[in-house]
């Protein structure tokens, strides 16, 4: 397969290499990730100031890589509409450093890489990784994308959907399985921890944690439970299920008239 693999850790992250470092020897890679660290970006893009290409030779790595100095997701854009010639079959964003589960997906740069996959009908894989437990095993997620690739036709899932994957920082050998899950809870404890104090300006900077609302037969317990977590996604957040009682609710003739 022709695969683009992009993430928000930018292009220098350990992650983005591992990954493409596994795939390389079985499918077509390109690289397009940020020229920096983009975390928790959300799905933004560039429109009010130009975008800078730039080609790479990352060790390791025998494919074609650029960094741009803009988002995830203008990284998808530019690889769909301009660097790369021809289809792509694949998105792949990541291996992010830090879990992906719950709520973060609204914040995450790099299931927001993946969605603009798919809004282009290209399959798209999110890929992170649980930052737990001493130094991130990345070459674990690699693999099992690795191998989920050779068990699974992404395409027969559909082209407007994101497989968000998450996996625990564990070896191989003890992960107990998979499970194919809902989106959990994931809020965080903001805690805004005061840096500097001037006359005019005060400078904050966040210190969050996570104060998980753990409820079974989600993402959020099983990764808690050693299982690497699929959760395919959407960008439709319509509520289908209150559209009719919206309309009935709301009359037309009393609003406008």
């Amino acid at each position: 397969m022709r695969i683009l693999i992009t993430n928000d850790d930018g292009i220098k992250a350990e992650g983005i290499k591992k990954l493409a470092s596994e795939l390389q020897e079985e499918h077509e890679i390109t690289v397009i990730a940020p020229d920096t660290q983009k975390s928790a970006c959300g799905h933004s893009i560039t429109i009010y100031r130009p975008l800078t290409v730039k080609e790479h030779k990352i060790e390791g790595l025998n494919c074609k890589c650029f960094s741009i100095d803009g988002t995830p997701a203008d990284c998808v854009k530019m690889g769909i509409n301009k660097l790369i010639d021809g289809k792509v079959d694949l998105i792949i964003s990541g291996i992010n450093d830090g879990l992906n589960v719950g709520t973060d997906v609204l914040y995450s740069g790099t299931v927001s890489a993946a969605i603009e996959g798919a809004i282009y009908k290209i399959p798209s894989i999110a890929v992170s990784m649980d930052r737990e437990n001493g130094r991130i095993k990345y070459e674990v997620a690699a693999l099992f994308i690795k191998k989920l690739l050779r068990n699974l036709d992404v395409t027969t899932i559909g082209n407007d959907i994101v497989l968000n994957i998450n996996v625990p920082n564990i070896k191989y050998a003890d992960i107990k399985g998979y499970k194919v899950c809902n989106l959990g809870t994931r809020i965080y404890s903001n805690i805004f921890v005061e840096k500097s104090i001037s006359e005019i300006e005060k400078v904050f900077e966040i210190q969050g944690k996570p104060t998980d609302e753990v409820i079974e037969n989600t993402d959020v317990y099983f990764i808690n439970k050693g299982f690497v977590t699929i959760t395919p996604l959407h960008y439709d957040l319509t509520n289908f299920k209150l559209l009719k009682r919206v309309e009935n609710e709301l009359k037309n003739e009393f609003l406008f008239k």
